[in-house]
C-alpha cells in the first residue's frame, strides 16, 4: 500500500491574499491565556504544549503565518493585536506593522507584530507601523516576552529591540522562500 503524504490543512490556504503585506494568521493561543498551545504540523491537531510557569497571560492573540519557515524550522511567529480573544485555529486576515527582535535558548526567535483588517478590529487596524503604537502597548509586549519563560529551567529570552514593517515583511518573504525551498 502506498503511503500518502500528510499535508497540514493550514498550509493549503497559503501565507495570505497578498503577502507579505496582507497575510493570514492562524491563531494558536488566544489573548489572556496562560496555556501555550502548539499546532502539530503533521496532523493539524492543536496540542497543549504547557502551562506558563509564570503568573502571566498572553497580552494578545498569538499564532503563525502558514507556508512560512523560520531558521529553526517552525512557521513564523505572529502576535496579532486586538481587544478581542480569537478562538484557537481561527484564521485572521492581518497586516504586519513591525517585529520584536529577540533570541532565546535555541537562537533567534523574533516575533512579527500584526494588526487585523478593519472589519475584524476597528481599533488596531488603523496602525501601519510599530512606532505608531503607544509606549504602554509596546512595554506590555516587551515585558511579556522578556519574562514569560523566567521560571522554566534552562530557558531564557533576550529582547534586543523593535524593527519596522519593512523588516517584518522581509522576514515573512524569507520565511515563504524557505518554506518553498524545503517543500520542493
Amino acid at each position: 500500500m502506498e503511503k500518502s503524504l500528510n499535508v497540514n490543512k493550514f498550509d493549503q490556504i497559503g501565507a495570505g491574499k497578498n503577502p507579505p503585506g496582507d497575510i493570514y494568521v492562524v491563531v494558536e493561543i488566544p489573548k489572556n491565556s496562560n496555556i501555550k498551545y502548539e499546532l502539530d504540523e503533521e496532523t493539524g491537531i492543536l496540542f497543549v504544549d504547557r502551562k506558563l510557569h509564570t503568573s502571566m497571560v498572553y497580552p494578545f492573540n498569538y499564532g503563525f503565518v502558514p507556508q512560512t519557515k523560520e531558521d529553526d524550522g517552525d512557521p513564523i511567529d505572529i502576535l496579532i493585536l486586538s481587544n478581542d480573544e480569537f478562538s484557537p485555529l481561527s484564521v485572521i486576515k492581518a497586516k504586519p506593522i513591525g517585529v520584536l527582535i529577540m533570541e532565546d535558548e535555541e537562537g533567534k526567535d523574533s516575533k512579527i507584530i500584526a494588526v487585523p483588517h478593519t472589519k475584524i478590529d476597528f481599533d488596531y487596524s488603523r496602525f501601519d507601523e510599530i512606532d505608531q503604537l503607544d509606549n504602554r502597548t509596546l512595554d506590555k509586549i516587551k515585558h511579556f516576552f522578556e519574562h514569560y519563560k523566567e521560571l522554566e529551567k534552562g530557558k531564557f529570552v533576550k529582547v534586543t529591540g523593535w524593527e519596522n514593517s519593512k523588516t517584518a515583511k522581509q522576514i515573512i518573504n524569507q520565511g515563504m522562500d524557505r518554506f518553498k525551498t524545503e517543500s520542493s
